[in-house]
């Protein structure tokens, strides 16, 4: 149960109706997470100030196995049944390369470097091993690349965060919930 009430899509303040019209566009729905946010259209502008230049950064596939490996990190239910469902449908992400992205690994060796260089940011509070470090530089990933994977994850700390603080019921398609860390 949801610690705040989530308004419905008409009962959002105007200053987030634009945003969640678009959401609505690209979904086909506005989920409750951005409904959440829209109480506040300062969050929600600020959320998709960030969201939208990092997402024409890194390709789909990537930026998704490191959504899905930050919020299996930070234990969001919420935030891992909507990255499955974009991986899915939108990223054509198969059901085995999500589990691996989910625990911090991929197939693919320069999104694997990604991915677990998103998790250890996690784990690590953003004070990573000068290895870690290297290990994502040496995949071949640019500079600017790197602070575009920090960005992305610092943004999906925010969303994993709001959700599990408020308990924002999950309106996606169920996954395995997070494993206990």
């Amino acid at each position: 149960m949801s610690r705040i009430v989530i308004p419905g899509r008409d009962d959002a303040p105007a200053g987030s109706q634009a945003i969640l019209d678009n959401i609505n566009k690209m979904l086909g729905f506005v989920p409750n997470h951005y409904r959440l946010m829209s109480i506040s259209p300062n969050a929600l502008g600020g959320w998709a100030g960030l969201m939208g230049p990092v997402s024409k950064t890194l390709d789909l596939k990537t930026r998704e196995g490191i959504a899905l490996a930050v919020s299996e990190a930070n234990g969001c239910d919420y935030c891992l049944a909507a990255h499955s469902y974009v991986s899915t449908n939108l990223a054509k992400i198969p059901p085995e390369e999500i589990a691996l992205n989910r625990q911090g690994r991929s197939s693919d060796p320069k999104r694997q470097a990604a991915v677990a260089f998103a998790k250890a940011l996690i784990e690590t509070r953003g004070k990573v091993s000068d290895a870690q470090f290297a290990s994502v530089k040496d995949a071949g990933w640019t500079d600017a690349n790197i602070v575009e994977m920090i960005a992305l994850t610092a943004q999906f700390l925010l969303t994993n965060f709001m959700n599990n603080a408020v308990q924002t019921p999950i309106d996606f398609p169920e996954v395995d919930p997070a494993k206990a860390g």
